[in-house]
Order: structure tokens, then sequence, then C-alpha cells
């Protein structure tokens, strides 16, 4: 692909080889998020078979999650020294090794170790260096480009959710997961896609910030050492240049912007995951069928499609182009809403709007997450700043699966577990809508004291006297 060098700068193309950095980051969504999705079907085999309750299995998707991650930064650390092509390949190879040994499980500790900590390591370091490649590639389409990227959640678990239901009647649970560790071998191929685009440095330094696309500047770099310095001196400065280099990298964690941000991620963390964890369990518990339960999570994966791209397509259009966090916000919240009322779901039929409502905004808010996060923090840092969102999302993703297991272990009952989910979801939302107003007033307040010249009059004569 030819690339277009400016003075001064050089923008993402926008196109061209970047639609296939898309169609391989939508791949790697497949292989990744959808398949630990489906880890929840297999509960019940688990459960039979090593004889536990609810706590004990959660802690598989748990793991798994929480290792997804906890390794992000890894992901992101290795993407950006060697590239991300080897970042993928290497999770591939990973992944893939985790979940054939998973078939040959023995005990719930052994799949603690091969599902949860070998398998999620291996996708944390295919997932935030693919989307990371897809803001370096897009930037007017950006949201549209992260819309179908995303995706791949979403149709993944449609068609993977009936797929892994037979493979385990068919094949049983260890069949199923000697499967799906070929098919996650994929990965590896997606790697293969993802070219980097390769800017010398001195035409590539330093890049302006475009006001729109918020393209930001590269990190300053420190010149070759002159010949006639001594071998130490020139180690040294290596170094301290290596050092300021990756102190640069995360220089967006002072931004009170990311660290509001950072704190709604938490909320958000906490609550997303328990639908996708005990959907399927407890449609089971009120009645409805093996195949119409796992038919739930196909319904909320295709729906999840719909929510990836149409609210990339709208956010991209320019009239919401400023408002991407209010549509975020609104995201967030209403997947809230959603949970607070499922345990008044008893039947199919009931089940399957919310199947449709929960799916469409969790699609719509995990389309947006990179996208806010690189508004605020701008496309040189966003590889970085992914690595940090997605390893704040460790904890949660850890320890709320069995938190929630041990609340339907209690009180006999999901009613706990899913309240738990929806008010965690509402706080996200309500923490950055709380800091947006109180921004929007305090910004209100200085318009107003700057557009009064009575008080503009008075402070020119009083800070001289004072002063």
């Amino acid at each position: 692909m030819t690339q277009e060098k400016k003075k001064g700068g050089v923008l993402p193309p926008d196109g061209g080889w970047g639609w296939m950095i898309v169609a391989g980051c939508f791949v790697v969504t497949v292989c990744t998020r959808a398949v630990t999705r489906c880890i929840s079907i297999f509960f019940v085999e688990f459960q039979m078979h090593f004889a536990r309750d609810y706590s004990g299995t959660a802690w598989i998707h748990s793991l798994v999650d929480c290792t997804t991650m906890l390794c992000a930064p890894l992901g992101s650390l290795i993407g950006n020294r060697l590239s991300c092509r080897v970042a993928v390949i290497l999770g591939g190879f990973l992944s893939s090794i985790g979940l054939v040994l998973s078939s040959f499980a023995t005990s719930l500790k052994y799949l603690y170790l091969t599902l949860g900590v070998l398998t999620g390591l291996g996708f944390a370091l295919c997932y935030t260096p693919a989307i990371a490649m897809v803001g370096i590639y897009f930037c007017e389409r950006k949201a549209l480009a992260y819309g179908i990227a995303m995706s791949g959640s979403g149709i993944g678990t449609f068609i993977l959710a009936p797929v892994v239901q037979l493979l385990i009647e068919h094949y049983s649970w260890r069949g199923a997961l000697l499967i799906l560790g070929g098919f996650v071998s994929n990965l590896c191929v997606c790697g293969a896609l993802l070219r980097p685009i390769i800017l010398k440095e001195e035409e590539a330094c330093p890049l302006p910030v475009d006001s729109e696309c918020e393209y930001g500047v590269k990190p300053p770099t420190v010149n070759s050492v002159p010949t006639g310095k001594a071998v130490g001196d020139k180690l040294e400065l290596d170094a301290k240049q290596r050092c300021f280099q990756s102190m640069q990298e995360y220089h967006f964690l002072l931004m009170p912007d990311f660290l509001v941000l950072a704190g709604s991620f938490l909320l958000l963390a906490s609550g997303c995951s328990l639908p996708f964890v005990y959907l399927v369990p407890y449609a089971l518990d009120v009645g409805v069928g093996h195949q119409h339960a796992a038919f739930l999570m196909s319904i909320l994966g295709v729906i999840d499609i719909i929510g990836n791209i149409t609210f990339g397509w709208l956010t991209d259009r320019r009239c919401l182009k400023k408002y991407r966090n209010i549509c975020y916000m609104f995201a967030v919240g209403m997947e809230g809403l959603c949970c607070l009322f499922i345990p008044l779901l008893h039947t199919f039929v009931l089940l399957v709007p919310f199947s449709v409502l929960y799916g469409y905004f969790d699609g719509a808010y995990v389309a947006l997450i990179p996208v806010v996060t690189s508004d605020i923090v701008g496309t040189t840092y966003l590889s970085s700043a992914l690595g940090v969102v997605y390893f704040l999302h460790a904890v949660p993703y850890l320890v709320s699966p069995p938190i929630g297991g041990w609340l339907v272990d209690t009180t006999g009952t999901y009613t706990a577990t899913f309240f738990l989910s929806g008010f965690a979801l509402i706080s996200s939302s309500l923490l950055l809508f709380s800091v947006a107003v109180i921004r929007r007033c305090q910004r209100n307040q200085k318009n107003s004291l700057s557009k009064d010249p009575k008080l503009v009059s008075y402070l020119m004569i009083i800070i001289p006297a004072t002063s």
C-alpha cells in the first residue's frame, strides 16, 4: 500500500488496506470475545462432571476475562516494541494450545490453569494490538470501522452459541473444547493481515494534533550519540532514552478526563460480564430448554452486531460526532436498566426482548469504548491507553462472576446477581454524566463572568491595585 507522506505529519489512510485490518480485527473479536462468552455454556457440564457449584465453575469464566484484561498492557508492549503482527500470532498460538490442553482436564484446578490463564493470556496478546491497529488506519470513519470490527463479538456469539451446544451433545465437552482450539488457531492467520504502517522517524515526527480526529503528537526522540563518545555513555543515553519514551507512552495517565473515564470503566466491568455468565443458567433454572437457552445467547449476539454497526455509523455523523460521550453514557445506562428487569422474566418469550435490548446496547457501548478513549488521549497513545483500559477490567472480571455465583448459592435465586449488574452499569453512566454536568456548569459560569462588562471593568481596577 502506497503511503502519502506529507510534510509535518501523516494522517491515517481511512481505507485501502485498512479494511483488511478491520477484517482481521473482526475475526480476532470472534475468536476471543465470542469464545469467552460461550464458555458459560460449558458450566452445566462442568458442574455435573466435577460435582461443583456455581461459584466454583464461575471462576473459569472470570479467570479467562481477568487474564485477558490483566495482560492487555503486555499485548500493547509487545505490539509497540515488536509489532502487532507478532503479538497476535503469538497470542493465537498460546490460546489454541490452552483450549486443546483443556480438553484433557481432570479437575477444575486444571481448567483454571489451561482454560483460564493460558487461553486468557493468548487472548490478551491478540485483542489490544488488533483493536489499536484499526485506530491507526482510520480517522474520519473511525467509529464505523470500530463498529464493524467489534461486531465480530456479536456475530461470533450468534453462530458459536448453538454450534457449541451441538458440539457438546455430539462430542461431549472435551471434544467441543478440542474443536474450539483448532478454530481459535485462525488468530495466527489474522495476525499476518496486520501490516503496520512504517514511517521514517524524521518524516513522521512531529505529528500535528488534528482538531477533529485528535491525532496526537508523537513523543520527541533523542538525537544519535555524537561520534567520539564512549560506549558506556552511549548505553547510558540509550537507557535514558528508552525510559523517557516509556514515560511519554503513559503520559495520558495524568489527564483528569482519562482518570474519570477509568473510574467509569471499573464500574462498567463490575456489571457487564454477569448477564453473559448467568443468562443461560438462569434460563435453564426457570424452565427454558437447553436449545432455547443457547438460542438466547444467539439472539443477544446477532443484535449485538446491529448495535455495533448502527451506533458506529451514527456517531460518525457530523451532528453526533461531538456527542460521542453522551451516546456512550446512554448505551451503558440503558443496559443497566435491562438488567434490573430480568428477574421478572420467567419464560423464553419474555427473555427474548431482554436479549434484544441488552445485546443492542452492549454492542453500542463496546464499539464506542476505543472511540471515546481515542477522543481523550489521541491516536498516538491509543495502543497504550487501550492496554490500560482493558487492564482496568481485570479485577472486576475476576471477582464479579464468583460474587454473582455466591449470591445465587446464598439466596437461591438470580435476583441479587442481576441487580448487582444493573446498579454497577447505571453507576458507571452516572459518574460520567455527573462530571459532564459539573464541567458544563463551570463553563457556563466562566462565560457569564466574561460577558459581564461591569464585572470585567471592576476586576481590571481591582487587580492592578492588589498587585
